[in-house]
């Protein structure tokens, strides 16, 4: 599905967003920083967007990671980063959010930005995000969520249900229903304290939670503990 709707998803993101998806990476690049020279990971990097906007806010000194399990995102992610110049920092790799290539505590920050609900066990993507970060570091999911203050609420659910899945399918030219499979996962993805609950599970402390443009998308901050439990 992911592979088939590569070639315009970046589009495609813009357009049903009305550009605010460009806002909410700057805004998680803002509220959770770079810190130092260690490296970050994007996980589910898709073509890449998020860890770009990593590579620019760290002055393009940082190493940057980015893993995803859909090689035609990949190829697309790969062709952007050679147009910016950034390939010699930004390295994308193919592998599964379940099982990440990487060594314990490897990252200062581990990032995924509408991902972590199209794995098949969000739960066990959120452990291994926390497994390869370093003690101290930082675990940061953004994730769509649903408005509930009235009426925006209201009308965002109507267009999120009814409106955004024709408008996606109409441009997508897939056979695979991708933009009717986004409000099923969105809908049924554990939102504001229930995700909280989620990263405390997975070992994750001094929890933060930042809603963006009116509940319609939250970024959720953790930090791995300094030390490991026993």
């Amino acid at each position: 599905m992911f592979g088939q709707i590569a070639r315009r998803y970046d589009l495609l993101n813009h357009v049903l967003s009305l550009g605010i998806d460009r806002a909410w990476r700057r805004r998680v690049v803002r509220l959770t920083p770079p810190e130092g020279d260690a490296p970050i990971l994007d996980v589910c990097t898709g073509t890449a967007d998020l860890a770009i906007a990593y590579w620019r806010a760290s002055n393009e000194r940082t190493p940057i990671f980015g893993v995803d399990f859909c090689r035609p995102m990949l190829q697309f992610g790969a062709e952007k980063l050679f147009r910016l110049g950034a390939s010699h920092r930004v390295r994308l790799f193919e592998g599964d959010a379940l099982a990440l290539p990487f060594a314990d505590a490897s990252f200062q920050l581990v990032c995924v930005a509408f991902g972590l609900r199209n794995v098949s066990d969000p739960d066990r993507g959120l452990a291994e995000m926390a497994r390869v970060c370093r003690p101290g570091g930082r675990v940061a999911v953004l994730e769509f969520s649903m408005p509930h203050r009235w009426p925006f609420g209201a009308l965002y659910r109507f267009y999120f249900r009814h409106l955004l899945p024709r408008i996606g399918q109409s441009l997508a030219d897939n056979d695979q229903q991708a933009y009717q499979y986004l409000p099923q996962t969105v809908q049924s993805f554990p939102q504001g304290q229930a995700f909280l609950d989620r990263m405390t599970a997975a070992g994750l402390e001094r929890l933060q939670r930042h809603p963006f443009s009116g509940g319609i998308a939250t970024l959720y901050v953790g930090r791995k503990g300094s030390r490991e439990a026993d």
